[in-house]
């Protein structure tokens, strides 16, 4: 097919996503034609997977080639390749950075725009996390079939499973204690379904998970910002706002924070476990991204033992998105609520999606897949960090571990003005202000280190801030000038 060359200074990846799309421009390689899969066009030009995913990636993002499933890699066709955003999305003034507008085209993944703010892992990264043989197998093991009927609760013996991996770290819980749901998103729904009613007040972290607030607002909730800080919530404000508005509830990320990437410290999470002991208000720990931790962090549940606190988790991001599966863990008299806003809402989960989880969890994969993952990941974050730092983003507390940089930009830069230029240039970026709950300004964006990998990205940036910083320069000499001519 192709040769790469060692002696490069080019990375192996960067060769061969240019002599692929090489080949695919000189038509060497037509619309619709199959690629090598990834293991094999490894082993062909003795290099890792790694590698091979990169460049792939990379060039699926590009437009250039596209992922059928498990059928592989292909060409894409000239009506692929030249897509254009459909005229029904087309932006409406202030609509770019609206939180379900921004969901809908990271989940959309239209060919040739880079995610560059994306709350997902690139499909090529999970692919092999199910394989087709546990869907077959299934099947096989459910009782009738596509017939199955699944118990509002979850399948006993998946939530069996869950606990097990609860108990490995540190949060002692059995099969009683869960309640299966479709995801993280649905573990909020059913909380707010439960124990909240128009006017009630709710503590959220500020930057915090921006599809939240827009979930609270419907329901008529008065939203309490609280201080996202790197060891965990602003204790002064959190007690504050806790004399002054008798919370009923707070929504908190203590283990790879959703934008930021930090991690609540222990002695911070004992504050705030007393402090709702003493206000009365429950707690939900939201446990998405901590799949993607290497060792353990100290989770409220765990201190807690369940006591006042509903954690939740999903296998959407780090296993599979298409299964659509999570899990609530809290005491039994908690969960009894829970398990009926689900029965109200949507009865049960599927029991094909449980069954398959079932059977993935019961093949014992799933840690060295996250080990796996968790590898890349710190290999993205490094790459990532270093060509947005050698860009001019600025990372003043870059967190330890997991998908997000949050990273600063330069003062005197436009925000909203570059997120709408960069979308323009096909690259999706979400300014900070979206993750605020009060939609303050904000000089952050948040970067997924996979897809930020990507040069075009850092070329693009580097571009509009050296532009931005020879403005400032330029402005300074003027004024150095006008001060001149004054004191004259």
């Amino acid at each position: 097919m192709f040769s790469i060359d060692r002696s490069s200074p080019i990375a192996l990846s960067s060769q061969i996503e240019a002599q692929l799309r090489h080949l695919v421009e000189s038509r060497a390689l037509p619309g619709g034609a199959k690629l090598m899969s990834i293991r094999q066009l490894a082993t062909h030009l003795a290099v890792s997977t790694n590698t091979v995913v990169l460049a792939y990636d990379r060039l699926v993002a590009a437009g250039v080639i596209a992922t059928h499933g498990t059928a592989g890699f292909f060409v894409c066709t000239s009506n692929e390749a030249g897509r254009v955003i459909p005229d029904e999305i087309a932006l409406e003034a202030g609509e770019e950075q609206e939180p379900v507008w921004l969901v809908q085209q990271a989940n959309d993944q239209r060919a040739g725009i880079l995610l560059a703010s994306s709350g997902a892992l690139p499909p090529t990264w999970l692919q092999d996390a199910v394989p087709a043989a546990a869907v077959q197998r299934a099947l096989t093991h459910s009782a009738a079939g596509m017939a199955s009927r699944c118990p509002p609760q979850g399948l006993p013996e998946l939530r069996e499973h869950i606990a097990l991996l609860l108990r490995a770290i540190g949060i002692n819980a059995d099969a009683g204690h869960i309640l299966t749901t479709f995801g993280g998103t649905h573990a909020i729904d059913l909380i707010c379904r439960s124990f909240l009613q128009p006017g009630d007040s709710v503590l959220v972290e500020d930057p915090g998970y921006f599809l939240m607030f827009g979930r609270l607002r419907q329901d008529g909730i008065r939203l309490i910002p609280i201080k996202r800080r790197p060891d965990g919530l602003d204790l002064d404000e959190l007690e504050a706002a806790c004399r002054t508005h008798r919370p009923r509830l707070l929504f908190v990320q203590t283990a790879l924070h959703n934008p930021t990437g930090w991690s609540s410290s222990a002695a911070n999470l004992h504050k705030v476990l007393l402090l709702a002991q003493q206000y009365a208000f429950l707690i939900a720990e939201d446990d998405v991204h901590g799949h993607f931790q290497q060792g353990h962090s100290t989770r409220l549940a765990s201190l807690s033992g369940l006591d006042g606190v509903i954690y939740y988790s999903s296998f959407c991001k780090a296993l599979s998105p298409a299964l659509r599966m999570g899990y609530l863990a809290a005491a039994p008299a908690l969960l009894k609520v829970l398990m009926r806003a689900k029965i109200h809402s949507i009865m049960t989960t599927p029991a094909l999606n449980e069954y398959v989880l079932l059977e993935v969890l019961r093949a014992g994969n799933l840690r060295k897949h996250l080990d796996r993952l968790q590898r890349k990941i710190m290999a993205a974050r490094n790459a990532s960090t270093r060509q947005l730092s050698e860009a001019g983003v600025l990372f003043e507390q870059p967190g330890e571990a997991g998908i997000f940089l949050w990273g600063s930009m330069p003062e005197g830069l436009d925000i909203d003005l570059l997120v709408q230029d960069a979308y323009r240039n096909k690259i999706l970026l979400m300014r900070g202000a979206a993750f605020s709950a009060n939609d303050l300004p904000d000089q952050h964006i948040r970067f997924n280190v996979v897809f930020s990998q990507h040069p075009g990205l850092s070329t693009y940036l580097q571009e509009r801030l050296q532009a931005v910083a020879g403005a400032r320069s330029s402005l300074a000499r003027v004024s150095g000038l006008l001060g001149a001519v004054e004191k004259n």
